[in-house]
């Protein structure tokens, strides 16, 4: 091969090998969020107990951060803001069309919200697959035990996981994700 041909089959595959790569970028979805977030929809129901009916929701959701740290904005089906919690070590705040209100804790802030007490921090881990660290755990071989709630895994990888706790009135969060974490 001579010096010419040589640098033009060295230019081929150097053009080959980038438009390969171009091409594959470009085939890639970009992700959206940053890697701590999660988003999906997310649906909540809680039975009828005592004289209270049955409650429930749907909104798609946005999680940024930590148990200890962080933010949750729920949305409606048509894209309306219905609520956006933030929380860090001490504090909980609540933003929704009624006006801002403040809590202690993010439990506290469920209790308010929901009307039953509700372990959001140990959602948030839950969300992410794992069990939260502050509490012990039972393992399943489907998911685990925590804090009285049976936290469901074996649709995970399908972006899939449900929290049920039985105990009235029963509770059951279930939260497909738009990307696995």
């Amino acid at each position: 091969m001579t010096g010419g041909a040589r640098r033009r089959w060295l230019a081929a595959a150097v053009s080959a090998t980038l438009s390969a790569a171009l091409l594959g970028g470009c085939a890639q979805v970009p992700r959206s969020s940053a890697p701590d977030t999660l988003a999906g929809r997310l649906a909540v129901q809680v039975d009828a107990f005592n004289e209270q009916p049955a409650r429930s929701f749907t909104a798609a959701f946005e999680l940024q951060g930590s148990a200890e740290r962080g933010t949750l904005q729920l949305t409606s089906p048509l894209g309306s803001v219905l609520a956006r919690a933030q929380w860090a070590p001490g504090q909980a705040l609540l933003q929704t069309a009624q006006g801002e209100s403040r809590d202690a804790s993010l439990d506290a802030l469920s209790q308010r919200m929901l009307g039953e007490p509700m372990p959001l921090a140990a959602l948030v881990e839950w969300l992410h697959g794992r069990p939260w660290a502050g509490a012990p755990v039972q393992r399943l071989p489907d998911g685990f035990e925590q804090l009285g709630w049976r936290i469901d895994l074996s649709r995970f990888d399908d972006g899939v996981l449900s929290a049920n706790r039985p105990q009235q009135p029963a509770i059951g969060v279930r939260a497909r994700l738009d990307q696995n974490p």
